[in-house]
């Protein structure tokens, strides 16, 4: 299958670095930001095409496929352009930063028939997969879900320590992998939901720290917290409490309430997530099924963050009025 990608920078190679695990998968074009950096990661990845225009590499001989790891204000347009062109895209998360965007996508599914898939990588991780196999199985029922993703962004630089062309967010990136995740593993929508954010900063204009309350029909309750401001550990640290014991997972990692490791390397044909969700959205291409985190799937995920942004856009405007 020849496919492309988008997007030179931390998330286009982590993508290029699973897909060289992955057999009969080739590589045939990158579109990239800027021409040197492009040029260079293509040379890196053996990639005989390079460009800065999607639509050059959408004209590539062959191509099935794109892969979209592009700054998430170009999602939709290039996700919409990847379809017309008649080619399956799978866009990193988000697939969008507001609603009506994500709907468009999810529109365009509809009309082109191809496929289109998130990039929700959290569904993939190997210790995700082994809590979502129990509770499918009916061995667990979440009680709640503790969630902190912290890091330390002051600046505005991307996960390879690079000065980034766009600016991330807690709410629209960071929290959706959790709001997804979340109902995912419950397999119920939520019912109820509230924001709260703190002080925008001042150069990047976004919220630096936020505390997301999430509930489902079952009872179920998921308590985010989110922060740039943490100077410590990074990442993502999720606790599953669950009626018959509790799960710390952490990327690609578990333990148990008590810290002792469980060994995950039997859950899938790998451990690592990102390499897990393209081997899916390939799979999916090849017998012409729709994929885990279909932009329909996800569709969702971006309602309940679109409620949220209102939540504290409100909150906000009674503020200012006094």
């Amino acid at each position: 299958m020849k496919i492309g990608v988008a997007g030179q920078g931390a998330f286009g190679i982590k993508h290029l670095e699973a897909i060289q695990n992955i057999a009969d998968i080739e590589v045939v074009t990158l579109a990239g930001g800027s021409l040197g950096t492009t040029e260079e990661v293509a040379k890196r990845f053996q990639i005989p095409h390079w460009t800065t225009d999607l639509a050059e590499s959408l004209k590539q001989p062959g191509l099935e496929a794109m892969i979209l790891a592009t700054p998430t204000q170009m999602h939709a347009k290039q996700g919409v352009e990847c379809m017309r062109a008649g080619k399956h895209v799978q866009i990193e998360i988000p697939i969008a930063d507001s609603l009506a965007d994500a709907e468009t996508l999810v529109q365009a599914q509809k009309e082109t028939g191809v496929i289109c898939m998130g990039g929700h990588t959290r569904r993939f991780n190997p210790s995700h997969q082994f809590v979502h196999k129990k509770i499918v199985a009916g061995e667990l029922k979440i009680q709640q879900m503790d969630v902190q993703t912290y890091f330390f962004r002051r600046t505005n630089m991307n996960a390879a320590g690079k000065p980034r062309s766009w600016t991330d967010h807690l709410l629209w990136h960071h929290a959706c992998h959790t709001v997804d995740l979340f109902m995912y593993q419950t397999g119920e929508q939520v019912s109820e939901c509230y924001a709260l954010q703190g002080p925008k900063h001042p150069e990047l204009k976004i919220a630096m720290d936020m505390s997301i309350g999430m509930k489902v029909p079952s009872g179920a309750i998921c308590t985010l917290s989110l922060s740039f401001n943490n100077n410590g550990p990074l990442g993502t640290f999720f606790r599953y409490i669950c009626d018959n014991g509790t799960y710390l997972a952490r990327y690609d990692e578990l333990v148990d309430g008590y810290q002792k490791p469980i060994d995950v390397s039997q859950v899938d044909v790998s451990l690592n997530g990102i390499e897990l969700q393209d081997r899916e959205f390939f799979a999916a291409i090849k017998v012409n099924r729709e994929p885990n985190a279909s932009v329909t799937q996800v569709l969702p995920s971006m309602q309940v963050l679109d409620r949220l942004e209102r939540m504290v856009e409100s909150e906000g405007r009674q503020r200012a009025a006094g």
